[in-house]
């Protein structure tokens, strides 16, 4: 799937999406999709690092979906996994009566766990989903209900990942329900998170770290800080989480971002990338740590309806299958170098840019100025390439593509990324 260049052929948004913006906006919640000042566009059809939208314009994908399409948009395996597994059973009871398509994930799953070592795992299909998933494991196995998470940290909106998520816009309007069992420390600062713990109310049983931060604004903590948090879970009798939504399955460099250091995490949160497009996530942990579930006796204390969705797990096998057939983990090792390089270089000295950083394909642009990055966002996407803001104030540009993507293409994006900077 060669990334072609970005093709404009109306303003932007066209016609079609703004009609599509007003017809959203009589039918969706207001608080979804953001409609002012401009619509967004709407899309048509992506493959590869392309996207086109519902008038027919094309361009380069630095988003990779919300940093979904690890494999590639609409990679021709993937999809026909897909294709084949509706046709055959779209649906099973995956608590009672399973797919056999379920076990062949767990166990393609389990056998890339952090450390080799014996591992289980709970399926769920979002990020929030394996977070809530984890802090109930830890809870059950440490009989502690409270957790140091990170000043920055994301890691979903249901009630128990909110309550450890940072940004208070989005805890506040639901404060009254949250447990507020979640205690916050610097991000990259062990001795802090010790003093945040011998203060907390509820006992620690967790720590939950992002081993990088994504929506937090691609924040890269300091050598050496997971592995000293591990030793730190390990002397405290507490469980590490490691919620790698958004670092999992080669974004990084590496399978795992917590493999930089060699760190093997208690419990480990996966989704996005792990079907490149379908809704899979799940909760992996330690043998011991996951048998503090009790067996099933015809009840599940977690599931849902569609746990071990068929579709989504046929996905989830031919996913793991792509990244490893065509070595999209390494591509991203080096394409990602290449890219933090030429960044740093172009951006020397730019009055607007405060910082360059990531790892692997996960990086960001800190702007000085959130204004800056939006306005960078806004000319970048009239000129083809989709980017998205990120960080508490939306001041950093972040390049999260598809892994395939060619490292021509990508300096060409990045040109345009440079150049839409005020």
């Amino acid at each position: 799937m060669t990334t072609l260049p970005p093709e404009i052929r109306t303003e932007i948004p066209g016609p079609r999406s703004r009609e599509l913006a007003g017809r959203l906006s009589r039918v969706e919640s207001h608080n979804v999709t953001c409609l002012v000042p401009d619509p967004p566009i709407f899309w048509q059809r992506a493959s590869g690092a392309n996207v086109w939208d519902v008038d027919d314009n094309r361009f380069v994908d630095l988003g990779g979906g919300f940093g979904v399409a690890n494999a590639g948009h609409a990679h021709p395996k993937i999809v026909r996994a897909v294709q084949e597994q509706a046709a055959e059973l779209m649906h099973a009871m995956g608590d009672v009566h399973p797919p056999a398509v379920k076990v062949e994930l767990l166990e393609a799953l389990i056998a890339r766990f952090p450390g080799g070592g014996r591992a289980r795992a709970v399926l769920g299909s979002s990020g929030s989903d394996a977070v809530e998933a984890a802090l109930k494991t830890a809870q059950l196995a440490t009989g502690r209900s409270g957790v140091v998470a990170f000043e920055g940290g994301y890691h979903g909106l249901s009630l128990g990942a909110l309550d450890a998520t940072w940004r208070s816009d989005f805890r506040e309007p639901f404060s009254a329900r949250l447990p507020e069992a979640t205690r916050f420390a610097r991000y990259g600062d062990v001795e802090d998170v010790i003093r945040v713990a011998d203060s907390a109310t509820e006992p620690v049983g967790a720590v939950l770290v992002e081993p990088i931060q994504g929506r937090g604004g691609e924040r890269v903590p300091p050598d050496g800080f997971l592995t000293e948090l591990r030793a730190l879970c390990d002397r405290r009798g507490w469980l590490l989480i490691a919620d790698e939504v958004y670092t999992g399955f080669g974004r990084t460099g590496r399978w795992f971002a917590c493999e930089h250091e060699g760190v093997v995490p208690d419990l480990l949160c996966v989704a996005k990338g792990l079907a490149s497009g379908m809704p899979l996530s799940a909760c992996v942990g330690r043998e011991e740590v996951m048998a503090a579930w009790p067996p099933s006796q015809g009840e599940a204390l977690h599931t849902q309806t569609f746990l071990g969705h068929p579709p989504s797990c046929a996905a989830g096998v031919a996913c793991l299958e792509v990244l490893a057939e065509e070595r999209l983990v390494e591509h991203a090792a080096d394409v990602g170098a290449a890219a933090l390089r030429f960044l740093e270089e172009r951006t020397a000295g730019h009055a607007g840019v405060r910082e360059v950083r990531g790892r692997g394909l996960m990086l960001g642009v800190e702007c000085r100025e959130p204004a800056h990055a939006h306005e960078a966002v806004a000319e970048a996407l009239r000129k083809g390439v989709i980017l998205l803001p990120s960080g508490d104030a939306g001041r950093v540009l972040s390049v999260t593509p598809p892994l395939p993507i060619e490292l021509a293409a990508l300096l060409a994006a990045l040109e345009i990324l440079i150049a839409s900077l005020p």
